[in-house]
């Protein structure tokens, strides 16, 4: 089961849509175009219109799959006393006194760029179900990071 808010659910539904209703009919007028050529043994636009018709089915069925698993999570229910899942958190790096904000979502939702951090990262592994003043220590690629929650916040 994936826990998500109702804004990745609704944009996970939307990109399903756009698949399905744009790209999926777009790729199989490119299947008919290149059949209508002639011999399909040594047809490079036929064998890959019939790629990439693959590897969308492929991920359409993926989305498919998340939005049947997932279960929409109402933030106004969640309490705001540790560190877990559509939680605010306010860390820092104790090595270098870097701040860092980051709302814990779901691996489909994360995005960086936008401060959403996947729960299933090695960071947010080692915060889940800390408190506001707690310290821990995360392996990373880079070394260890020695981490202090400041604030947790929905």
């Amino acid at each position: 089961m994936e826990y998500m808010t109702q804004e990745g659910y609704d944009k996970l539904v939307a990109e399903l849509q756009h698949m399905i209703n744009v790209e999926l009919p777009r790729v199989k007028d490119a299947i008919a175009e290149a059949r209508a050529m002639g011999d399909l043994s040594e047809n490079f636009e036929y064998h890959a219109a019939k790629r990439e018709q693959g590897k969308l089915l492929g991920r359409i069925s993926f989305k498919q799959k998340v939005l049947e698993n997932a279960r929409v999570l109402d933030a106004s229910v969640l309490e705001a006393e540790t560190v877990g899942l559509l939680r605010k958190v306010e860390i820092t790096n104790l090595g270098n006194n870097m701040k860092m904000t980051y709302t814990i979502v779901n691996p489909h939702e994360a995005n960086l760029n936008e401060g959403k951090i996947s729960i299933k990262s090695p960071i947010i592994d080692a915060l889940l179900g800390k408190k506001v003043g707690d310290v821990v220590e995360v392996a990373v690629p880079a070394g260890v990071l020695k981490l202090r929650v400041d604030s947790i916040s929905l």
